[in-house]
């Protein structure tokens, strides 16, 4: 039995997270003895995998430092392993050897694993977004070098769409040791979920919903601007938008300036979101960047008709010519003029509510576990 370890940094409620998750749950447990470990004891997943597999932290939870000068204790531990050199903090984060070592999320995770001690261990690292779009590891490190320097440690690097893999080998110059792995979707846990009942006033609007955290790259404040011009177009329509995050603020004051109050419903995270995206009539996504978007793979198994900015993967999911979903171009203008067609011409919501279905029939959690799997 091979020993593998997942390390991010945390767990907190995000796409590669939950990828995560699902992939733990369906890695054949015969063959591998897992570990996730997170740099800090936080995230809504972490609960889940403690019961599936070995789940641990390097730092305690923040909760059991009470006095003020132990949370000071905890803020310059967390600050100090960020800083140390990679293979100083690698020794300090792992004392146990694995088979396997897997920097599971970029940044800080990929630092650390490429500081490994074990010579013997098959290490992997995993691309999630366009790093070209979505630049933010740059704040991991001192320059570019360093960070590329750190890539070049690992045996394999994993991008979740050819996208994904373009830009980075674009970026890097890294043109060996890349392979494109596309994230497990449990197709039928995901349409089980989405049964379970919502209690929250039925209308006769069409419901938008977007699901993410509340953060920049996911383009909210944009949508917004676009919700309100097609509000001030007379259309009638309500939008969800399901996730929490630091914007948080800065989105409610928008909606009250606006007085989008009675359009836009803030739904906070959810620890279960289909049934709100199964209760919903078109799924969009405003995001600046992306890897290859999970929650849009989630809502072509519930049979939603989707509007996505184009960005890495949604080529690979819709098609190059909008055949399973509508990919505009990557701005609030192109946006609003889609979103408006959809929301103005039910036919075309039909039609691609049956084009997801059609799609969704793709994603089998087995046969992607089973690809990855041969990469373990």
């Amino acid at each position: 039995m091979k020993k593998v370890l997942f390390f991010v940094e945390s767990l907190s409620g995000g796409g590669a997270e939950k990828v995560l998750t699902d992939l733990v749950a369906n890695l054949d447990a015969s063959k591998y003895d897992i570990t996730v470990c997170s740099l800090v004891d936080i995230g809504v997943y972490k609960d889940y995998l403690s019961n599936i597999c070995t789940y641990k932290s390097v730092l305690a939870p923040e909760s059991s430092y009470k006095t003020t000068l132990q949370k000071k204790w905890y803020g310059l531990k967390y600050k100090l392993i960020r800083k140390l050199p990679r293979k100083t903090a690698y020794s300090y984060c792992f004392k146990e050897k694995f088979d396997i070592e897997i920097a599971f999320i970029e940044g800080f995770a990929t630092k650390i694993i490429a500081g490994s001690s074990n010579s013997k261990s098959k290490k992997i690292a995993w691309i999630h977004t366009d790093l070209q779009v979505n630049n933010w590891t740059e704040t991991q490190y001192k320059n570019l070098q360093e960070e590329k320097n750190a890539y070049l440690c690992y045996d394999h690097i994993v991008s979740v769409a050819e996208s994904v893999q373009k830009a980075f080998s674009e970026k890097f110059n890294i043109t060996k040791k890349l392979i494109v792995k596309y994230n497990p979707i449990d197709r039928e846990s995901i349409i089980d979920k989405a049964k379970e009942q919502l209690f929250d006033e039925n209308n006769n609007k069409v419901r938008l919903i977007t699901v993410g955290r509340l953060v920049p790259q996911k383009g909210y404040d944009r949508l917004l601007e676009v919700i309100f011009k097609l509000k001030s177009d007379g259309l009638d329509f309500e939008l969800w938008i399901v996730g929490e995050g630091p914007e948080r603020k800065i989105l409610e004051d928008y909606i009250k300036e606006y007085k989008l109050q009675d359009i836009v419903k803030l739904k906070g995270f959810q620890k279960n979101p289909y049934p709100f995206i199964n209760n919903s009539d078109v799924f969009v996504c405003s995001s600046r960047s992306e890897g290859f978007s999970t929650v849009v793979t989630e809502a072509l198994i519930l049979g939603k008709p989707v509007i996505t900015t184009d960005c890495s993967g949604m080529k690979e999911l819709l098609g190059n010519d909008n055949e399973y979903g509508i990919i505009t171009e990557n701005n609030t203008q192109s946006l609003y003029v889609d979103l408006k067609k959809i929301l103005e011409d039910e036919s075309l919501r039909t039609h691609y509510a049956i084009k997801s279905k059609e799609r969704s029939k793709g994603f089998n959690i087995k046969t992607m576990v089973n690809n990855i799997e041969e990469l373990l």
